[in-house]
């Protein structure tokens, strides 16, 4: 048979995740969370927003808004209504620097460098999760020790207070998946910045995190009760604050981090094979 004829065997793209087991994957994905914790050191003014912004926002809200809302003298109490619901803004703004940041490494070159190595293509976006559950971890404990100076107040049980940390970060993490589709799918992290205000300040300020609903016109008191938002802030405020409905807002705050991540995550991951 001459040398013509012989055709070569088939070459299976390097990365096959087919042939990456549960153990491996876990290594790639520590190694990534190492990379990405690296970067962060070496620009530590990528933490500005995680470390300045629960500052910043208590203080504003607190001081110029809180006398307003609950009445001269009464900022106290505004602390114990505007921190819980804040823990559930804090997730929202790092989920938006998570797809600037996914955009911004795309057009460096460092994802096309990733996807030619043979690992898992999920484990680097999860890697990238994993690092900005982290930050959002250290936001929610700047803000909870500023809510503390201020005179905020666990009256809930100690696992209640975990409980509500813990539902807040669950939360965070699946609309950090909304934000990393974002980041694939935009061409600049300008505009995924763009698209992400429009989308951040209606849930934000059309919530319960800064004020009651009550007095709100009708049809935006009905966007507030289901607005994902509203739910989170109800059940962290409702397991800080130890009064107040809970199972009903937790199970529906859980419910709606289930299916953002079930319907974003592998998009995403679909996404970021096909991106170029």
């Amino acid at each position: 048979m001459s040398a013509a004829t012989v055709t070569a065997p088939p070459v299976k793209a390097r990365g096959d995740e087919g042939r990456i087991g549960v153990r491996a994957n876990l290594r790639h994905i520590g190694a990534l969370v190492r990379r990405n914790a690296l970067q962060i050191k070496q620009d530590p003014e990528s933490m500005f927003d995680a470390l300045l912004m629960p500052v910043i926002f208590i203080l504003l809200f607190v001081y110029v808004f809180g006398g307003a809302i609950a009445g001269k003298g009464n900022q106290q109490e505004y602390v114990q209504y505007l921190v819980p619901g804040m823990m559930a803004m804090m997730g929202m703004n790092i989920a938006m620097a998570v797809g600037s940041g996914v955009n911004d490494d795309f057009r460096k070159g460092v994802m096309d460098r990733f996807r030619t190595m043979p690992i898992a293509r999920s484990s680097v976006l999860i890697a990238k999760i994993v690092v900005e559950i982290g930050r959002m971890l250290i936001a929610t404990a700047i803000l909870l020790g500023m809510g503390f100076l201020l005179g905020l107040e666990i009256r809930g049980s100690f696992l209640e207070f975990l409980g509500a940390i813990v539902l807040s970060t669950v939360f965070g993490a699946a609309l950090m998946w909304i934000f990393v589709l974002l980041g694939l799918a935009m061409k600049s992290p300008q505009s995924v910045q763009g698209v992400a205000m429009l989308v951040l300040m209606p849930l934000q300020f059309g919530s319960s995190i800064f004020a009651p609903t009550q007095s709100m016109p009708g049809w935006l008191e009905g966007f507030t009760k289901v607005n994902p938002l509203s739910n989170l802030a109800d059940a962290a405020r409702a397991l800080m604050n130890g009064q107040g409905a809970i199972a009903q807002p937790t199970l529906v705050t859980l419910g709606w981090a289930v299916a953002i991540t079930a319907v974003t995550m592998p998009l995403a991951v679909a996404k970021f094979r096909k991106k170029t």
